[in-house]
């Protein structure tokens, strides 16, 4: 019973020592990447840089040329519109193309998306807004769909399920080619916005449709697209300018933008995104996007022209890691964490196994057996425990063993 309770506090003492010592070293030797707030700009047809240096503000471009505040402003026009115009300096025309600042307001867009976004439990319970109610401000309806193996309408206040208005879309969907089960639904599913554009299915089969309501009735429809195309998540966007209804991502971490008028699912040229790791925003409007992927390694931008969605130009910001941080994997074999930026849940994870504390666990060993005044060999258990936890169980063995005996007899 005592060596039981030993072996307990052994490996509590191990689990508590893995999540807090690496998690205080973290805190304390690791600095937050800072990235410079970097656009494309149509006007120079390069990126335009903003670094803070010294608590002063250096305007570039990637070719090196310094800007002033103001000179920054009029390469960004539709960026900076709102400032331009109260200086009375917005432009009519760039690049020989017409603007107002009714351009701006319309076209512009921002499209941010972690992977918090999605590794989360969502509910399995949609309102489907209607699209052309009249009114200018949308309404929540009285009920809501499921959609797994059929679709049914549920009353948010009876919870019962409304038969006829289920059976009239499971009808359509049957029409339409939908196989269930569905493998994903995606939508809006908030009043505040300008519009709603209902929810976009992938279904058994992985085709794609789009549903929604309208004047009452149900709208489906099959977007076509290559068969060896497989959508894993789709981000609904419904911008102002309705110029496209959503940005999609497949199984190969290829970007696509779904058109609005034609439904053409259209690649983005860029390097494999993967929305589960990380991180992507786009800042957009009507000549250029500039996106943005960020993930632990760094940062990668790429400039898109708007109409065709053609690679403009690229760069990257890689991570710079401080030597003192890097020096983590010498010191401990492996790390416990509860939490990931990744996701919002909230469990022990082990990360960061490494082999190159085998030297520091050897010396450990040496040191255990100096302080203990043992050879290695009569406390081979405590020997073969520091060798493996390294740090985590030389610190449990000095606080909790005992100089006469091994820790576990």
């Amino acid at each position: 019973m005592i060596r039981a309770s030993k072996i307990l506090l052994f490996f509590t003492v191990i689990v508590l020592l893995s999540w807090l010592l690496p998690w205080t070293y973290d805190f304390v030797t690791s600095r937050p990447p800072k990235y410079p707030f970097t656009l494309y700009s149509g006007v120079i047809h390069d990126f335009a840089i903003l670094e803070v240096q010294d608590k002063s503000s250096i305007r570039k471009d990637l070719s090196g040329n310094i800007y002033t505040e103001s000179e920054f402003d009029s390469i960004l026009p539709l960026f900076y519109y709102r400032q331009l115009i109260s200086d009375e300096r917005f432009p009519s025309q760039i690049n020989g193309v017409d603007v107002t600042p009714k351009t701006a307001q319309i076209q512009n867009f921002i499209f941010r998306h972690t992977p918090g976004d999605i590794n989360i439990t969502k509910p399995a319970l949609f309102p489907l807004l209607e699209t052309m109610s009249g009114r200018v401000d949308l309404q929540m309806p009285d009920d809501v769909f499921r959609a797994v193996n059929s679709i049914e309408f549920i009353n948010s206040e009876s919870n019962r399920i409304e038969k006829e208005k289920s059976t009239q879309y499971y009808d359509i969907l049957q029409k339409k080619g939908v196989c269930f089960p569905i493998r994903l639904i995606s939508g809006n599913p908030t009043t505040r916005k300008d519009y709603d554009e209902g929810y976009f299915l992938i279904d058994d089969s992985y085709q794609l449709y789009h549903l929604k309501q309208t004047k009452g009735r149900p709208y489906v429809r099959k977007i076509e697209y290559p068969e060896d195309i497989k959508i894993k998540n789709i981000f609904v966007t419904e911008f102002k300018g309705k110029k496209f209804h959503a940005f999609l991502v497949d199984e190969r971490g290829q970007l696509y933008v779904l058109e609005t008028k034609t439904y053409n699912l259209k690649p983005i040229p860029i390097s494999p995104f993967y929305p589960e790791k990380e991180s992507l925003s786009i800042i957009g409007n009507a000549f250029d996007w500039t996106i943005q992927i960020t993930n632990e390694s760094g940062n990668r931008l790429y400039a898109i022209d708007a109409d065709n969605y053609k690679l403009l130009k690229k760069m990257e910001y890689p991570v710079i890691v401080p030597t003192i941080q890097k020096s983590a994997k010498y010191i401990f074999p492996f790390q416990i964490s509860f939490t990931s930026p990744l996701d919002n849940y909230v469990f022990p994870r082990l990360e960061t196994i490494s082999l190159w504390v085998l030297i520091l666990n050897v010396l450990l060993v040496i040191t255990y057996s100096l302080i203990r005044r043992r050879n290695p060999s009569q406390c081979w258990s405590e020997t073969l425990c520091i060798l493996i936890f390294g740090i985590y169980g030389f610190i449990t063995f000095l606080l909790f063993g005992s100089k006469k005996d091994n820790f576990f007899s």
